[in-house]
């Protein structure tokens, strides 16, 4: 049953960005390319410090997985998260309708539900992640 739910949160993120991008009349401006940017930095940058295999799409904990803890993870504990939240936060700059903004909320709350199962899996996985959360944030470092 967690699996499933797992897989329901994927599906939910996967389908509402998917429905942002049909959705959207793109009006380029320089805020919304910038903020996807920073977006896919910080992405980027999450990927360089965290190896193929050791994360997962589903709010789940792959088979011999580490805690990385350096590069952007220093500061936020959840950059492929963060990194989401980021570029379809551009993609709604680009169109401002209720829609986007809706669907860019709902977005946020289910990376947030990503984040809390994949916190309490971490606690009950690993000792050390307790005082790795205290030192860190959920996506912006020093504030969230």
């Amino acid at each position: 049953m967690k699996h499933l739910y797992s897989k329901l949160l994927v599906f939910l993120q996967f389908s509402t960005i998917g429905v942002m991008l049909l959705l959207v009349h793109y009006r380029f401006d320089l805020l919304s390319i910038l903020v996807f940017s920073i977006g896919a930095v910080v992405g980027l940058w999450a990927l360089t410090h965290n190896r193929l295999g050791n994360f997962n799409i589903e709010p789940e904990l792959r088979e011999n997985c580490e805690l990385v803890t350096t590069g952007i993870y220093r500061w936020i504990r959840h950059p492929m998260y963060a990194s989401v939240t980021l570029m379809m936060l551009g993609v709604a700059l680009m169109d401002p309708r209720a829609v986007q903004w809706l669907l860019w909320l709902f977005l946020v709350n289910v990376l947030l539900l990503k984040a809390q199962r994949e916190e309490s899996l971490w606690l009950s996985h690993d000792p050390c992640y307790l005082e790795y959360r205290g030192k860190t944030k959920y996506f912006i470092p020093y504030i969230l």
